[in-house]
């Protein structure tokens, strides 16, 4: 018997990632072993918080029709189902950007003393913010980051970088307010594109080379990581359409050598630990010509049937269910 039996699935988001968040947020749900756990479905936007369906152990899935969702009790992160309370005892976020990536739904949880699956609310914070974080692994030394510019709204700038640049807001993700910026005519309107989605921005230079991903996790003994995964993208880069639409392969495992497996998986494992992270993280990188770069960490990674997680997950001879099982005895 696990540590904990009435498990919180929380999706939907306060960013532009709320409809891709539903979607991994359903998949996790479905995936959760249902006779171990009672599995309740928290859509959550904008500090609304409504049950959209839930299954007990061995039981039918029960769905909640728009206009009638049970409240959350955000005092005690509980729910009254047809004169039931239920108080949740751990909570499974997949909410992509704030405030669940981005250590304030981590926060509150912890107030509550309530146990969930991701990173904490410090990393969290550090993580989600493009700029801070790779600050924070710049100084760590064990691999290489593109030059930058921070921006900020208001705020004059300077950006001497050599294009191409991806002009990217510091605080978000799935490439919303990304763009792919050639002459130094282009970069006003695309920073003001990013401003869209927040009031700070990174001026990233372009590295060439070959994109890889990988994730790890706590096993209950070690951090482990995942097997590799190569993006190759119609596009040119991998953008919102080249990672939803189909116009990008995500090969898994990854056709590198072993010392860039090897290079790869350690250096995830190294940035694991020196967040201080927890439940399952994926970082990006490009594999260059001189050398690994550090492009980004996902502390909410997607988690849709077709996400890279999962697909690593699957690559691992893993299945699905027992997968998310360690992650939540493990937190």
């Amino acid at each position: 018997m696990g540590r904990f039996s009435k498990i919180a699935v929380i999706y939907g988001s306060d960013s532009s990632e709320w409809e891709v968040s539903c979607r991994s947020g359903e998949f996790v749900a479905s995936r959760i072993d249902g006779q171990e756990y009672d599995i309740y479905e928290i859509f959550a936007r904008f500090g609304k918080w409504q049950l959209v369906a839930c299954k007990k152990k061995d039981s039918m899935r029960i769905t909640f029709p728009e206009g009638s969702r049970p409240e959350v009790d955000k005092t005690d992160f509980s729910v009254t189902v047809m004169g039931e309370k239920t108080k949740f005892d751990y909570a499974y976020i997949v909410q992509h950007g704030a405030p669940g990536e981005n250590g304030l739904l981590q926060g509150y949880l912890e107030m509550l003393g309530v146990p969930f699956s991701s990173c904490g609310a410090y990393s969290s914070t550090i993580a989600f913010d493009k700029f801070a974080c790779k600050s924070f692994i710049r100084n760590l030394g064990i691999v290489k980051c593109a030059p930058d510019v921070f921006v900020r709204e208001g705020v004059d700038y300077k950006v001497d970088l050599k294009f191409p640049v991806f002009v990217k807001p510091t605080q978000g993700g799935s490439s919303f307010g990304v763009t792919m910026v050639k002459t130094a005519e282009e970069l006003p309107s695309a920073i003001r594109f990013a401003f869209s989605e927040g009031s700070t921005v990174l001026v990233e230079q372009g590295i060439s080379g070959r994109e890889l991903t990988c994730a790890a996790y706590f096993d209950g003994e070690k951090v482990s990581a995942l097997p590799l995964i190569e993006i190759v993208t119609e596009n040119e880069y991998f953008d919102y359409d080249a990672k939803y639409n189909g116009h990008s392969s995500e090969i898994c495992p990854a056709p590198v050598d072993d010392g860039v497996k090897t290079l790869v998986q350690d250096t995830t494992c190294k940035i694991y630990a020196a967040l201080g992270c927890k439940g399952v993280v994926r970082m990006d990188y490009i594999m260059s010509g001189d050398g690994l770069y550090f492009l980004e960490v996902n502390t909410i990674p997607g988690m849709t049937s077709a996400s890279l997680v999962p697909k690593m997950v699957r690559t691992a001879g893993m299945d699905m269910t027992t997968f998310l099982t360690a992650i939540i005895e493990n937190s």
